[in-house]
């Protein structure tokens, strides 16, 4: 891991939308819902080894029956990172700015989904604990190519 500092933190861009809202709450049975979490990080790089690292997480529930959304939750939660001055090779920088860097941004991600989902009428959602170095390493296996 790279020496770093987070400069700022801040919510770039937030949406929530219940679009079958309010025939959901006239119903009781509704069915079983099911969600889907999708993560991604992109990185922009600016001079002096300033960093922006955009998290990016969709979160969407759906009824299994019908595919209905219950609601579907858009974020982007960036940081300003100022790497250290020391000289690190490109995999140590990447490790650190799509592992280190996020795992620290994610309990804002993950304290502005359950706020909203408690404000929307419909069960609080907590998101689960999330290991970069575990999607990281995925990513990695994912884009190397097959071996003959």
């Amino acid at each position: 891991m790279a020496k770093f500092s987070i400069i700022s933190q801040f919510l770039k861009d937030i949406s929530f939308e219940s679009p079958n809202v309010p025939e959901l709450f006239f119903k009781s049975d509704n069915g079983q819902a099911k969600l889907e979490i999708n993560i991604d990080i992109q990185i922009k790089g600016a001079e002096n080894n300033l960093f922006m690292v955009d998290l990016i997480t969709k979160v969407h529930s759906k009824l299994e029956n019908g595919d209905k959304s219950i609601f579907l939750i858009e974020s982007t939660y960036s940081g300003l990172v100022q790497l250290g001055e020391q000289e690190i090779d490109d995999e140590t920088k990447k490790q650190t700015l799509l592992i280190d860097v996020p795992t620290l941004l994610f309990p804002a991600v993950r304290s502005l989904i359950t706020r909203l989902t408690s404000e929307s009428g419909f069960p609080t959602f907590t998101m689960q604990p999330v290991d970069f170095a575990q999607l990281y390493a995925q990513k990695q296996t994912q884009s190397q190519p097959a071996q003959a």
